[in-house]
């Protein structure tokens, strides 16, 4: 595999991720009474902590992205 073709997948891997977590916050915001009805039939948590934990899932999950896709796109195009 080349390393065009790896700052190619990487990129891809990147915009996925990233429409991934629009789309997430998107329903967290927008739809928050629903998922906070759909999640709730399955486990008992306030609001609060509903909150809190989809809020660092989503720190989580973006940090994930960064370190795992963006840094190494970033170094692939600085070396190339």
């Amino acid at each position: 595999m080349t390393m065009n073709e790896i700052k190619e997948i990487l990129l891809w891997c990147v915009g996925l991720n990233y429409t991934v977590l629009l789309i997430w916050f998107g329903v967290f915001v927008f739809a928050h009474d629903w998922m906070y009805g759909l999640h709730g039939r399955w486990f008992k948590l306030s609001v609060e902590t509903f909150d809190a934990i989809h809020y660092a899932g989503l720190a989580v999950y973006k940090i994930g992205i960064f370190l795992l896709n963006l840094v190494p796109l970033i170094v692939l195009y600085f070396i190339s």
